[in-house]
C-alpha cells in the first residue's frame, strides 16, 4: 500500500503535467481561435451590408468593399490617430462614455464606423453592443448615405433561450429591418422599435420605424431595442453633419442636371361636324313677254 507521501507527490506531478499540457495546447490553438473570431467579425460586418461571404473569401471581400474605417467622438468629429476601428473594443468605449457622463472620468470615447462601397453607393456600418436576458447582445447595422434608411442588420447573442430570444440571430427576424428609417419626417431621431404584438397592430409607432418583436422573447426584444437606440444615439451629431452635406450635394446635382421639358399631352378633341351650307336660292327670272309687232293697217291707197 502506498504511503501518503507517495500519493501526494504523484498527484502533484500529475497536476503539473496536465496543466502544462493544457497551457501548451491553449497557446498553440490561440492563433487559430483569434483568426476564427476575426473572420466571424468580418462576415458579420459584410452581412449587415448585404454581402454574403465564406470563411475562405471573407478577408478578400472585406478589403474590396470596406474602403474606410473611421473613429468618431461624441460630438460627431472624426478622430485622426493611429487606432484602427476594427480593433476597437466597443464595450470599453461604452464604459468610458458612462464614466464620462457620471463625472468619474474625463477620457473621451471613440466610436468605430466602417464605410462600405457597393454598387457605386456608400454604406455606413455601425457596430452595436447591448444586454439581453442571459447575457450580452451585439450586432451591426448599415445605413444609406442619407443616414436614415437601413440597408441591413445582423445580431447575435451569447446565451439567449433557443426558440425564443435566440431568434434575433435568424435571418427571418433580421430582414425586417431592411428599408426602415431611424428619423421621422421632421428629422427627429426615433430609432427602430421592436414591437410586442407586431408593428402592424401598433397605433403609436409608424410602420417604417418598427419591427415585430420575438414571440415569447420580450426581455430580449426590449434589450435589442435599447441597444439600437443607445448605439445609434452615439452617432447623432455625426449624422446631422453628414445629412446636411448629403442634402447640399443632392441639391447641386438637381441644379446641374438639365430638366427636360415634357411635351404637354395631346388631348383628343373631336372635330366639329361640317355643315354643308345650302346654296341660296336664286331668284327666278321672270319671262319677258315679247310684244307683238303691230301690223300697219294703213292701206296704201293709190290715187286714181
Amino acid at each position: 500500500m502506498f504511503s501518503n507521501r507517495y500519493i501526494f507527490i504523484y498527484a502533484a506531478i500529475l497536476v503539473v503535467v496536465i496543466a502544462a499540457l493544457l497551457s501548451t495546447t491553449a497557446k498553440f490553438l490561440q492563433p487559430f481561435q483569434e483568426r476564427n473570431v476575426r473572420i466571424e467579425k468580418i462576415q458579420n460586418i459584410l452581412a449587415s451590408a448585404g454581402i454574403v461571404s465564406t470563411k475562405e473569401n471573407a478577408e478578400q471581400l472585406f478589403e474590396r468593399h470596406i474602403v474606410t474605417e473611421i473613429l468618431i467622438d461624441r460630438h460627431g468629429n472624426i478622430i485622426t490617430d493611429d487606432r484602427r476601428a476594427f480593433d476597437m473594443d466597443l464595450k470599453i468605449e461604452l464604459r468610458k462614455l458612462d464614466e464620462l457622463n457620471a463625472g468619474k472620468s474625463n477620457v473621451e470615447p471613440a466610436f468605430p464606423m466602417f464605410v462600405c462601397e457597393l454598387n457605386n453607393e456608400q454604406i455606413f456600418i455601425i457596430p452595436m453592443l447591448g444586454k439581453g436576458l442571459w447575457g450580452p447582445l451585439w450586432g451591426y447595422m448599415s445605413l444609406k448615405d442619407d443616414f436614415n434608411t437601413v440597408v441591413g442588420a445582423v445580431f447575435d447573442h451569447q446565451g439567449e433561450t433557443p426558440g425564443l430570444g435566440a431568434e434575433i440571430a435568424h435571418p427571418a427576424f433580421q430582414k425586417q429591418f431592411l428599408g426602415k428609417r431611424i428619423f421621422d419626417d421632421n428629422r427627429n431621431f426615433v430609432s427602430i422599435a421592436v414591437v410586442k404584438g407586431g408593428i402592424a397592430n401598433s397605433s403609436k409607432i409608424a410602420l417604417e420605424h418598427g419591427v415585430d418583436a420575438v414571440s415569447g422573447g420580450t426581455i430580449t426584444s426590449d434589450g435589442l431595442a435599447d441597444m439600437i437606440k443607445v448605439c445609434l444615439g452615439n452617432y447623432l451629431n455625426f449624422f446631422k453633419v453628414r445629412h446636411a452635406e448629403f442634402l447640399t450635394q443632392h441639391e447641386v446635382e438637381i441644379v446641374e442636371e438639365p430638366i427636360e421639358e415634357e411635351e404637354p399631352p395631346q388631348v383628343y378633341r373631336p372635330r366639329p361636324p361640317v355643315v354643308e351650307e345650302e346654296p341660296e336660292p336664286q331668284a327666278e327670272e321672270e319671262p319677258v313677254e315679247e310684244t307683238p309687232e303691230k301690223k300697219d293697217t294703213t292701206t296704201n291707197t293709190t290715187e286714181d
